[in-house]
């Protein structure tokens, strides 16, 4: 049986005249939605497919030759048609999927094999390349020659064109055709070009009531954002840096500043004011067949998921170096209705905290994290009398016996109460009752003990941050267990609101929510490296010249080993054709792969006690504000506005008054020494004092002013975050008592 045409009747067929005129009278069959197709071969060879392959097969010589824009349209409008109408490939799974299948929906079709090969070998990278050329540089588009409104023939090109990119993209395999679409051609540029006009000229609805694809009730800004969105973010993660802030390409930082208002506003359209109340698409295995039963909810649910990821990509590079406030990226209706909602399954604020946690400002997403371990810790305060755990640790054997008592517990023991009693180095237990502040000095001790580059668990980059040392198995035989660990030690700190003074790599974070790297996560890393693939990236001349292959080599603490990038990599040489390939591969390796193992115990560890799904709301830089705090230290005003005072004190007492005076003109790192020596931590609650549990207080000592009373240094309770202070008779006095008891080595004897 034939299924494709012979050379001859493809290149007859594909003469310019009478290509024009029957892919025209297509066309418009197709708009009208008339069947004019002849009865079905049999069920395997439905007259559409057969229609479309030969078409395709046509259209694969005609677009090789100087091409009208009408032309190109009317395939477009007419290839739409009928590749939306194609049954999903066959799968594996599709016998077990076909008895799942409800009662009243018809057996699927399935193609024949040839001729579903010929369909998908016509619509190759190539080809996708010289129809998007011919129909978004038709009309002469480029991203600075066109201003104004855009014309009618623009509309309807760009509308052609989308419609039959974003039916592709949801028919062939993402990696055949983001790579040629991103690289080789204008598209990112002239499709902005055209969607920032229809912004400021408040043209959207002209896409949508000249598609032949969409309903004219359509929000026409659909279509070019379901195609424009994936296009860059995959640009987006070869785009280097010097590239995007000082270049400024693809887009100006201007243009990137107007894309994320419109990103706001179409997520904020979708999943607040015009919810998609079909089927849950996320879930479904097929986006074809879903796309095929519902186009225009599914279209909707695919801007909502391709323009969430590139917000997410934008705000990371607005997190490496910023180019527009990070309120930008809030929507202006998060208000209290929204936050009531946002922990109730199955509502609006819910849906957009899981699927664009970045609508909500960072705050209102920190309150709701809180809340929700205030929640878990007070599940399980009720079993605190029959689960406490106590523990004796050594201060300078802190990590082994952490280890060796900690790690046994049970994920129920992990969230009850941990009750620590230090042991100096003169095997004497110090005095002190943990009522929570031992263990926070603790938490801190034991965080800044198996963190420290000195052990060899972690390595510091060159902007010293932490992350997996990769030869960390050469050290310590146990490596995996302790990731496991320190995992678990990091979840517990969030878990009881410590903040812990670790500052990650962003990468690293990134592993702790499950994503991938990219090369722009590289120069923190390895600069050297960076720069070495940046520069074969921008490199003029042959690269295959070069001599480099697929293969990268490892060298940790003097052993040096090789390694194969993709299956035969000793053999592949790097090309201009693939050396993009290359440099992913490369970045790859040393951000994901090289961690890989340490990274998933020390994940596993963590999730024991903090949920995936309660971090998946913050991106990596709010991550770390989770851990540790701001870095620009606390706000003395807000603990002042935040303090109880007794035994005789109060606000407006001249004791008091001198002691804020005096704090107030502490270092910054004599401030966070206070506020250990107070609280137990060096780092204030990330809301603010208002959310320390108890709240700070401040209590008179040696009731009189006699010269033994004062000359006592100021003692604390940092379990009850209690500071008292001997009533001194000077600032001078006050601060010199202050800054030996704050600056002191000793453990909580002082107290």
């Amino acid at each position: 049986m034939t299924i494709s045409l012979s050379v001859f009747h493809i290149q007859m067929f594909a003469a310019p005249r009478l290509s024009q005129h029957y892919v025209h009278q297509m066309a418009l069959c197709a708009k009208d939605h008339s069947n004019v197709l002849p009865a079905d071969i049999s069920i395997d060879f439905p007259s559409y497919a057969c229609l479309l392959g030969n078409l395709l097969e046509a259209a694969g010589v005609s677009v090789a030759q100087p091409s009208s824009l009408t032309w190109a349209i009317d395939f477009a409008t007419v290839s739409t048609c009928l590749l939306e109408a194609l049954p999903p490939p066959k799968t594996p799974n599709q016998e077990e999927e076909d008895e799942m299948l409800i009662n009243d929906e018809p057996p699927r079709t399935v193609l024949n094999k040839d001729l579903e090969q010929q369909i998908f070998n016509a619509l190759d990278p190539r080809f996708l390349l010289q129809l998007t050329n011919v129909l978004l540089g038709g009309t002469s588009l480029t991203s600075g020659s066109q201003k104004g409104r855009p014309g009618a023939k623009e509309v309807v090109a760009v509308g052609a064109a989308c419609s039959f990119l974003h039916v592709t993209f949801n028919i062939l395999p993402l990696e055949r055709i983001m790579t040629v679409l991103a690289y080789r051609t204008e598209l990112v540029p002239i499709l902005w070009n055209f969607m920032k006009r229809c912004h400021e000229n408040e043209m959207w609805s002209s896409l949508s009531e000249q598609s032949a694809y969409l309903p004219p009730s359509t929000p026409g800004w659909l279509l070019p954002l379901a195609v424009f969105c994936p296009v860059y973010k995959h640009m987006l993660m070869i785009v280097d840096n010097e590239e995007f802030y000082e270049q400024e390409k693809p887009l100006s930082l201007m243009d990137i500043r107007l894309l994320i208002v419109i990103l706001r506003q179409a997520l904020w359209h979708i999943l607040w004011l015009n919810p998609v109340a079909t089927p849950n698409f996320s879930k479904s295995g097929n986006g074809h067949s879903a796309m095929k039963r519902h186009p225009v909810d599914f279209l909707q649910h695919r801007v909502c998921v391709v323009a969430s990821e590139l917000m997410s990509q934008l705000q990371d590079w607005n997190n490496r170096r910023e180019f527009t406030s990070p309120s930008d990226f809030n929507a202006d209706g998060a208000g209290d209705l929204f936050m009531s909602q946002a922990l109730t399954e199955n509502t609006r604020a819910n849906d957009i905290l899981k699927q664009a946690p970045f609508l909500v400002p960072f705050t209102s997403r920190a309150k709701l994290f809180h809340s929700q371990l205030a929640t878990m810790r007070e599940r399980n305060s009720g079993h605190a009398i029959f689960t406490r755990n106590r523990f004796k640790i050594r201060r300078d054997h802190i990590l082994e016996d952490a280890f060796s008592q900690l790690n046994a517990l049970t994920e129920e023991d992990l969230r009850g109460v941990i009750r620590i009693t230090f042991v100096n180095e003169f095997g004497v237990e110090e005095a002190g009752i943990d009522g929570g502040g031992i263990f926070k000095d603790f938490m801190e001790n034991i965080t800044r003990a198996v963190f420290d580059i000195q052990y060899g668990l972690f390595k510091e980059t060159s902007d010293h941050l932490l992350y997996p040392n990769p030869g960390s198995g050469l050290i310590h035989e146990q490596h995996l267990q302790f990731f496991h660990f320190l995992g678990t030690i990091l979840a517990k700190a969030m878990f009881e609101g410590i903040l812990v003074d670790i500052p990650f790599a962003t990468f690293f974070l990134s592993k702790l929510k499950q994503k991938y790297n990219y090369l722009n996560d590289l120069p923190s890393l390895d600069p050297e490296l960076y720069r070495h693939l940046i520069f074969l990236k921008r490199y003029g001349g042959n690269i295959s010249e070069l001599e480099l292959y697929f293969v990268i080599d490892n060298n940790e603490y003097g052993e040096q080993t090789e390694e194969e990038l993709l299956p035969g990599g000793k053999s592949i040489r790097v090309t201009n054709d693939n050396v993009i390939t290359f440099i992913h591969l490369v970045a790859n390796h040393r951000l994901n792969f090289q961690i890989r193992q340490q990274s998933s115990h020390f994940l596993r560890g963590f999730q024991q006690l903090i949920q995936k799904d309660w971090i998946d709301i913050f991106n990596e830089h709010e991550l770390q504000l989770l851990i540790s705090g701001s870095v620009d230290g606390f706000n003395m005003d807000d603990l002042q506005a935040h303090t109880n005072y007794t035994g005789g004190y109060h606000e407006d007492h001249y004791i008091i008054k001198m002691f804020w005076e005096v704090v107030q003109n502490f270092s910054l790192e004599n401030r966070r020494n206070f506020l250990k020596f107070a609280t137990g931590c060096s780092r204030g609650p990330l809301l603010g004092f208002k959310y320390l549990e108890p709240t700070f207080c401040i209590q008179r000592t040696a009731g009189n002013a006699s010269d033994e009373a004062v000359d006592r240094l100021p003692t604390s309770a940092t379990c009850m975050n209690l500071l008292k202070l001997p009533p001194y008779r000077s600032k001078e006095q006050m601060e010199q008592k202050l800054l030996y008891a704050i600056n002191s080595s000793a453990g909580f004897d002082l107290s």
